[in-house]
């Protein structure tokens, strides 16, 4: 059995640093968008405009206010790490605070920190690193059900939407758990596996241990990464398509992007043919997997294209579309259970 549960103590002091874009600063917002009742403080430098919403605090005052872990809320350009995060990180150390991070970077690897982490008994806790021995997949059926986020491209919603979609099962009184597999994710649950970090050999039999056994009428919402389509993430989106076994899929999409954000010669495919294929594909393991629903992140587009662009695309596919920040998932989620009714065992 894999131990995939996390010790990370709130309250949060998040570090944004010098990092002024929200794109690099994803794992603050998250956790902000999602359980900002573990977040006390931030702490960015001079000048950095980025605000969380929450009161600026330095390692002097997140110790006065309580605050138990150093989150590290952002990534650097390039994965470096600069001096003064380092400083930061060893400073927060040295009070005996717990230093979080979901950096390729191993925070053992910095000898100082380390030092000062086993002087003060501070955890360090390395969120992207996979457990040990992971087997390979098995494809063998696992009981319960899954649906799993799949998407045209990489950053295009997969998370946001599966927190969205499992927290309007819940609110049906469907039994249903948000299962991470990237590292804000992971913060957020307080569980699960970096999936970008596993051997590509493991990385469906990583899958199948995030999503085990289960009583038939509980759902697993599995958070997708990649995309079939991105030629550098497809062999993550695959392994992790394979070993989820979905009995249903939300596509996910960007309304305004035109290419694979990392192969900018490669334009990103149509909704349909996004279906076609991952449907194609989970059938490798789940003969019955079937595609819910649709959510788009609109927000590139002009307020008064957004729903009509909804409305077209729902109507083109015939399923719901929605847009995860703006609508929520309960349409979705009412499709899931349609498609899937309470009390079958089957594709409905």
């Amino acid at each position: 059995m894999h131990e995939l549960a996390l010790k990370l103590q709130p309250p949060y002091l998040l570090f944004i640093g010098d990092i002024d874009t929200q794109v690099y600063a994803k794992t603050a917002l998250g956790i902000m968008q999602w359980c900002p009742e573990r977040v006390a403080g931030q702490l960015r430098f001079p000048d950095n405009a980025l605000d969380l919403g929450v009161p600026d605090m330095n390692i002097a005052q997140a110790i006065e206010a309580g605050i138990k872990s150093l989150v590290i809320g952002v990534a650097p350009v390039g994965g470096t790490v600069d001096s003064r995060w380092t400083e930061t990180m060893i400073a927060a150390a040295k009070q005996g605070l717990d230093i979080i991070s979901g950096l390729h970077l191993r925070l053992e690897e910095i000898p100082e920190l380390a030092n000062a982490a086993q002087e003060t008994g501070a955890q360090l806790v390395n969120v992207r690193v996979p457990p040990k021995q992971l087997p390979i997949g098995n494809g063998v059926k696992r009981t319960g059900r899954r649906v799993l986020m799949v998407g045209t491209d990489c950053a295009v919603g997969k998370k946001y939407t599966a927190l969205a979609l499992t927290q309007s099962l819940r609110a049906l009184n469907i039994d249903a758990d948000f299962r991470a597999t990237g590292q804000t994710g992971i913060m957020i649950a307080g569980s699960g596996i970096p999936i970008d970090s596993v051997v590509s050999d493991f990385v469906s039999g990583a899958a199948e241990i995030i999503s085990p056994d289960n009583h038939p009428q509980h759902w697993d919402v599995i958070e997708g990464q990649g995309s079939l389509f991105n030629p550098s993430f497809a062999g993550v989106s695959l392994g992790l398509l394979h070993g989820s076994q979905p009995d249903a899929l939300v596509v996910c999409h960007d309304a305004t992007r035109k290419v694979i954000d990392s192969c900018p010669h490669i334009p990103v495919p149509d909704i349909r043919s996004c279906i076609d294929w991952h449907i194609q594909a989970a059938k490798q393991t789940n003969p019955l997997a079937a595609c819910v629903g649709i959510s788009v992140n609109t927000s590139g587009l002009p307020i008064a294209e957004r729903e009509p662009y909804k409305q077209q695309l729902s109507k083109e596919v015939g399923l719901p579309c929605i847009d995860s920040v703006i609508d929520g998932c309960d349409l979705i989620a009412k499709q899931l259970l349609k498609q899937y009714p309470v009390g079958s065992q089957d594709h409905a």
